[in-house]
């Protein structure tokens, strides 16, 4: 019997300020997965303005029977527009679904279920369950063999630790690397220091507990698991060999959560590069308060020049009311260690926290003109389902649709989202303008947006910092009749 071929789609993320910058790695692990067992192609719609154009023509001129998409919570409009598209013109191919979103709504479904409750995360992942013919939470490199077989289950499980589909440490050594040859890698641009660059993961998971961050709940985006040094290194030997590149994203959560693996790591890629006799340029996320001066210095020696840190606020309360697990000091220390050992810093900060007022965010503004990051910005908090602030959130006693979550005696006010068709509560395009959902005792939603604007503005103008570049959709011509789609757009396994 002949495997049925199966289209993995890359949904747009046109709420960003340039959609192909980096690759998106975890669908690719997947493809990776199963790629020498099924027929693959792969549709890249990052960048892509009609998308529903692209998707109506692949439909109409592939014989594909399955399709699995991947999906963060902000994609899930366009998600649900490709879906659409794909029951009009063939109402019987199976959709799988998978990535951040179904990881994290499932996680909040099943502490509702636990409880014996059902509330809005059971309405959100019953309306996943209609969009969809099965649901992947979790891992999905071993439970997209489930999906593709017959009669699979609705639900597929693979964010449980005792599950055989939740990958460990020697599965990572062991899999294959994300299968960019399915991608066009070269209509992605992004640079550290002038060197091209590709993205990659040496870890996964954090095991902090901030409140406004996805998965605490998810085993999958919790529980840290690593790759050995001798599996990162050969994947950056090969990125370099067959594309290249001498530039490296490392896009773990936080990059020195364990001191000694970190270490390990750094020494290995100084050695890779003399061996080599090239020069690599790199970057990556640090926790603020484990980074320290040796670590500095040795991420520099290893070819880093930025360092990515989440400080969010320079008010002590809030680091509280966040449960950030770190202080404006240490905060301010991480950025000197770094700075005297020759590492940029871009500083990442958000508004509209618990307790959140006009006095906190000049806390933020003057924080940011004090430390001068070579780089920063400012994102709104926005309540995601698997969060802390979306999961222990109750109903507001007198107004319908609002939410309140409390922590450590401050409260924060969060307008219900409909995450089918809104996505205007993230914006990586400045151009396009903010919105936002959440207030508190002392800030409405409009003043939370007007005190990120004029940050921003200020702190930039101050500092000289220039706005992100906004790099318009491309749009797809192709006409029906004719044979073959861009490979910017379509690759196929062989």
């Amino acid at each position: 019997m002949i495997n049925p071929r199966v289209c993995f789609i890359i949904p747009p993320s046109p709420f960003l300020s340039d959609e192909r910058v980096f690759v998106s790695l975890g669908v690719l692990k997947v493809v990776s997965a199963i790629e020498n067992t099924y027929p693959v192609d792969v549709l890249d719609l990052s960048g892509v303005a009609n998308f529903e154009e692209v998707v109506e023509e692949y439909i109409c001129s592939k014989q594909t029977s399955i399709i699995g998409i991947t999906v963060t919570t902000p994609q899930l409009p366009a998600t649900v527009s490709i879906i659409n598209t794909i029951r009009r013109c063939a109402q019987t191919v199976r959709i799988i679904l998978g990535g951040p979103h179904m990881t994290l709504v499932y996680a909040a479904f099943t502490r509702e279920h636990d409880k014996g409750i059902s509330s809005r995360a059971t309405a959100t992942f019953r309306e996943l369950e209609e969009l969809s013919d099965v649901i992947v939470a979790g891992d999905g490199e071993k439970a997209i063999f489930i999906a593709l077989g017959p009669n699979p289950p609705k639900v597929i499980n693979a964010d449980d630790p005792h599950s055989p589909l939740f990958l460990r440490n020697d599965d990572l050594n062991k899999m294959a690397w994300p299968a960019r040859h399915l991608i066009d890698v070269n209509s992605y641009h992004y640079y550290i220091d002038g060197e091209r660059a590709l993205s990659l993961v040496s870890q996964l998971g954090c095991p902090f507990g901030c409140g406004f961050c996805g998965g605490r709940l998810s085993p999958s985006l919790r529980r840290m698991r690593s790759r050995s040094k001798n599996s990162v290194l050969a994947e950056i030997e090969h990125l370099h060999s067959t594309y290249g590149v001498k530039g490296f994203m490392f896009y773990d959560d936080e990059l020195n959560v364990n001191h000694s693996l970190f270490t390990e790591l750094l020494t290995g890629v100084i050695e890779l590069q003399d061996r080599l006799g090239v020069e690599f340029r790199l970057r990556g996320f640090v926790k603020s308060q484990l980074f320290n001066e040796k670590q500095a210095r040795l991420m520099y020696t290893a070819g880093f020049r930025w360092i990515l840190t989440g400080f969010e606020s320079a008010s002590p309360e809030i680091l509280v009311n966040m449960n950030k697990k770190a202080t404006v000091e240490e905060n301010t220390r991480c950025v000197e260690f770094a700075r005297a050992n020759g590492l940029k810093v871009k500083a990442l900060m958000s508004l509209g926290h618990p307790g959140e007022s006009h006095t906190t965010a000049e806390m933020t503004r003057n924080w940011l003109l004090q430390v001068k990051p070579d780089d920063f910005d400012i994102s709104l908090i926005t309540i995601y389902p698997g969060t802390p602030y979306y999961d222990d959130a109750v109903p507001h006693p007198q107004l319908e649709h609002v939410w309140i979550y409390t922590y450590n005696g401050a409260k924060l006010y969060s307008r219900e989202v409909d995450y089918l068709i809104i996505s205007d509560y993230y914006k990586g395009d400045p151009n396009i303008g903010y919105e936002s959902f959440v207030y508190t005792d002392y800030l409405q939603p409009h003043e939370i947006v007007s005190l990120r604007n004029d940050i921003d503005r200020d702190v930039r103008e101050q500092l000289n910092i220039p706005p992100p570049c906004s790099i318009p959709a491309m749009r797809y011509e192709h006409s029906m009749g004719q044979t073959g789609f861009p490979a910017t757009i379509l690759r196929s396994s062989p």
